[in-house]
């Protein structure tokens, strides 16, 4: 009797210290373990990342890290992370947590407009994915992939078309770069090919004039009118002389891109730079901007006309007045001299 009394208790203490066992286990794989305020929090594991990174960034979100620490290695979490993009919802318990850090890379929309270089786009979309600036510049600039792919350190820019895209956040550089060809390609459809041919231009050039007209106005309505003056200045082998290749020159051979030149003075025509279309006639070698979609649509979809001269109109800013003739250009032209001297503009 005394003997079957002692087995009763160990059988009764054993089913406690499981009940005790199942509760923490409970506790630990389904209780809640949040501690921030917001709906949502992301963390960023970084490519070959060990747990002791992921666990810094989960520290400061979480009530309990140790028991999460408990369920990742029981998960075998530790030995299997995953670079990526990753929320975590207010309330979650650990088991939760880990499934969506495991197996949920959530994609981003990356986004980037009109920069002026190579370097500034790298450093646009660094601050968006995993990959850094440097990395980004190397492979964008590679001799041998700008050649297989009819670009040159010049027109490189060119092949990033203005747009939202989505892209996981751990996407490397050579991932980045090897898309945006594609998006490139197919944003090349036979249509506008073609019509790049019924202009005399080809893709790359497009693009080349496309960065100008971007330069020169702002309002999206006005582009293909002003693409259509610097076509007929083509057509007829007159010098473009657009003021932003001008100012371009001025940059590029200053290496100062973050300067603000907002006139153009005489001194400044006669700079020997290959941009500078006031000297050299034709296109520049390259783009001096990221042109919209709208802008490479203008050249694309020019107005026709009998214009040859434009400049801004102060009566109507962020429009042009537009001439026919060099007479009519200059009365213009005057009007906006008076006008930028009395804003005390000179630079």
């Amino acid at each position: 009797m005394y003997i079957k009394k002692i087995l009763i208790a160990i059988v009764l203490i054993g089913l406690v210290i499981a009940g005790i066992i199942a509760f923490n286990i409970y506790t630990i794989m389904f209780n809640s373990n949040t501690a921030f305020n917001n709906e949502e929090a992301y963390i960023y594991i970084p490519t070959n990342a060990t747990y002791v990174d992921v666990r810094e960034q989960l520290e400061p979100l979480l009530k309990d890290i140790e028991s999460f620490d408990m369920l990742a290695k029981q998960k075998k979490y530790i030995s299997n992370i995953k670079a990526g993009r990753y929320r975590i919802k207010k309330g979650m318990n650990n088991n939760d947590i880990i499934n969506s850090i495991r197996s949920n890379n959530l994609p981003l929309q990356l986004s980037f407009n009109n920069q002026e270089t190579l370097e500034s786009l790298a450093g646009r979309i660094s601050s968006q994915i995993e990959a850094d600036s440097l990395s980004l510049v190397n492979v964008m600039t590679d001799p041998e992939f700008l050649s297989q792919n009819n670009f040159t350190s010049s027109t490189a820019l060119g092949m990033y078309i203005p747009n939202s895209y989505e892209f996981f956040w751990n996407t490397s550089a050579e991932e980045f770069r090897d898309r945006m060809l594609k998006e490139y390609k197919r944003f090349w459809t036979e249509a506008r090919v073609n019509k790049a041919q019924a202009v005399n231009l080809s893709p790359n050039q497009v693009m080349v004039l496309a960065s100008i007209v971007q330069k020169e106005t702002a309002k999206a309505d006005e582009r293909p009118r002003v693409a259509g003056v610097y076509l007929n200045r083509l057509n007829v082998g007159m010098p473009l002389q657009a003021d932003p290749t001008v100012i371009y020159a001025i940059k590029k051979n200053t290496n100062d891109f973050e300067q603000v030149i907002k006139r153009v003075l005489y001194k400044d025509l006669v700079i020997d730079s290959p941009y500078n279309t006031y000297k050299f006639s034709g296109l520049p070698p390259g783009l001096i901007a990221m042109p919209d979609i709208s802008s490479i649509d203008a050249v694309l979809n020019p107005e026709k006309h009998d214009y040859f001269y434009f400049v801004a109109d102060v009566n109507n800013f962020g429009y042009h007045k537009f001439a026919k003739t060099l007479s009519q250009h200059n009365v213009n032209r005057q009007e906006y001299v008076r006008w930028i001297n009395q804003q005390g503009v000179n630079r």
